[in-house]
């Protein structure tokens, strides 16, 4: 990692400290130390698990892709790979440096960067995909509460749908009318030249058309293999439903016991869209106060709010990123042959 990322690693220790000391600022903490003493450890040891498994099968998803393109592509990459992405999600505006370091942790195991990029290309399509299914049911189930408490931020949750589901219809375009959506992105961007150095604009309009042109190539591969699709996609909303559950057990380990499940996980999907739309690296603020809000009246007791945001966000946020940098200290296994 970088001396910058480092940088940016510690910017993102201190803003987070800061939000929780505002967070703390009217609470008294002897009264808080005593409701941490009351923490039923075995639903928060399931919260943990829950992001474990979060984690873990987003590896078995690399693991389903990698298998025809490299048998030996081993389990301990697999899993080393989503960690990575979570760390580097988490310093980078938008989450958008976990693509480009898993595409080097791929390269640092041997793996050839076209085959490389197609298979991260896949993986984001699916899981792009059921972020949009996950969210249109939460949409139907929790919206006019969000719309209730967060006013503003409602239309924040159905513009980040809105990009979310632009993505997906892009992708498919791509994979069934390549040339016609070839043609109308090179169309969409040609303004961008009067705007940018000629050389830059060329610059990037070859390294786009470079990205369809991998995806489609790919694409006609996956085509071929829907039992291949299917299970990933069985695999990844199985995972996201891991991470849509933290806080229900987190609630539950705080004595917050008649909560109603389904909202509390239609509250989450919500969440973590509003999430993906601010610019600081991991939603910081933004994350904390949608949290706060949302599930402000599901909790009595403002000292349990505030823990129960506390413990979330180190669960969700915090070990992620942590156990990415563990996952750079260790060595990748080199593959020794592909397809």
């Amino acid at each position: 990692m970088s001396r910058r990322n480092w940088g940016v690693l510690c910017i993102m220790l201190l803003i987070g400290a800061g939000i929780f000391i505002y967070a703390l600022r009217d609470i008294n903490l002897r009264v808080l130390v005593q409701e941490f003493n009351t923490i039923n450890w075995g639903w928060m040891l399931v919260a943990v698990i829950c992001i474990c498994l979060y984690l873990g099968l987003e590896g078995v998803v690399v693991k389903i892709f990698m298998k025809d393109r490299y048998p030996d592509f081993t389990w301990k990459d697999s899993l080393r790979l989503p960690l990575i992405e979570q760390l580097f999600n988490g310093i980078t505006p938008f989450s958008t440096g976990g693509q480009p370091a898993q595409l080097v942790a791929m390269i640092q195991s041997g793996v050839d960067g076209g085959i490389a990029s197609s298979v991260l290309l896949m993986k984001f399509v699916v899981f792009q995909a059921m972020i949009v299914v996950n969210f249109l049911l939460s949409l139907l189930i929790g919206f006019h509460y969000i719309e209730e408490k967060l006013h503003a931020l409602a239309l924040l949750v159905v513009f980040g749908f809105a990009i979310h589901l632009a993505v997906i219809v892009g992708l498919l375009m791509v994979m069934y009318w390549y040339h016609f959506t070839k043609k109308i992105t090179n169309l969409v961007i040609k303004p961008l030249a009067l705007f940018m150095k000629a050389e830059r604009y060329e610059k990037m309009k070859l390294l786009l058309n470079e990205k369809i042109d991998s995806f489609y190539q790919e694409s006609l591969k996956i085509k071929k293999e829907y039992g291949k699709l299917v299970k990933v996609c069985f695999v990844t909303i199985t995972q996201l439903f891991f991470y849509y559950v933290i806080p229900y057990f987190i609630l539950l380990s705080l004595g917050v016991h008649h909560i109603n499940f389904i909202m509390v996980v239609s509250l989450h999907v919500l969440i973590f869209m509003v999430i993906s739309l601010f610019p600081i690296p991991g939603g910081a603020g933004g994350a904390e106060y949608s949290f706060s809000v949302l599930f402000a009246s599901f909790v009595n007791s403002n000292i349990k709010l505030v823990l129960a945001m506390l413990l979330w966000r180190l669960l969700t946020y915090y070990f992620g990123m942590f156990a990415g940098i563990i996952a750079l200290i260790v060595k990748p296994n080199r593959v020794q042959h592909h397809e």
